[in-house]
């Protein structure tokens, strides 16, 4: 007999480009921890080159930058930013959101439909709980109450709001949300894509 179990990734993206998934997360704390980039990428064994332009990469994603470093002196070092711990603070959150959500065991049970990429559900938004990154939006897809993690960014574009008409579309790796436009058409949302 087989014993498998299931195992979800996490990435923060922003249209579809991501921003930071669990190696990022390692980087971060590291330089959280040691206060200098070189002896972070000592620790996880990679080139500093390599981790610099990581670093770049997420400051022009997020137009922020995620790192500081002080050159000269006692307080030399390089030190997360503010926006730097936000991002790994949205990130955890999400991913123990996750943990919690596959790790309950009836938060499926009573949904009958087959998993495929034209799923469309139509339902009511019960509650958003917005964060400065990522937010959860709570649908009710009678009898049943789905939550879909999206960028906030992305909800504020699409107007979200508590007691909106929504569609959460279910795809085999993603929850994507949608809200008509009044055109025949929708606008969407989500957060996936790569580390």
């Amino acid at each position: 007999m087989l014993f498998l179990e299931m195992r979800t990734k996490v990435w923060l993206t922003e249209d579809g480009k991501p921003i930071i998934g669990a190696g990022k997360v390692k980087l971060l704390k590291a330089i959280d921890e040691e206060r200098s980039l070189r002896k972070a990428c000592s620790i996880l064994g990679i080139s500093y080159k390599h981790a610099w332009l990581i670093l770049k990469k997420m400051n022009e994603r997020v137009g922020h930058e995620v790192v500081t470093t002080v050159r000269g002196g006692k307080g030399q070092g390089t030190f997360l930013t503010d926006y730097g711990k936000q991002l790994i603070s949205e990130y955890e959150e999400s991913r123990s959101f996750l943990d919690m959500t596959f790790g309950d065991e009836t938060s499926l049970e009573n949904i009958s439909f087959k998993l495929s990429a034209h799923n469309k559900l139509s339902g009511r938004v019960l509650d958003i709980e917005k964060g400065d990154l990522v937010s959860k939006v709570k649908i009710e897809i009678d009898p049943e109450v789905l939550t879909s993690i999206i960028t906030s960014d992305m909800l504020d574009r699409l107007d979200v709001q508590e007691g909106d008409e929504v569609f959460a579309i279910i795809k085999s790796t993603e929850v994507v949300l949608a809200k008509a436009d009044g055109k025949a058409g929708m606008k969407s949302g989500t957060v996936d894509g790569g580390e």
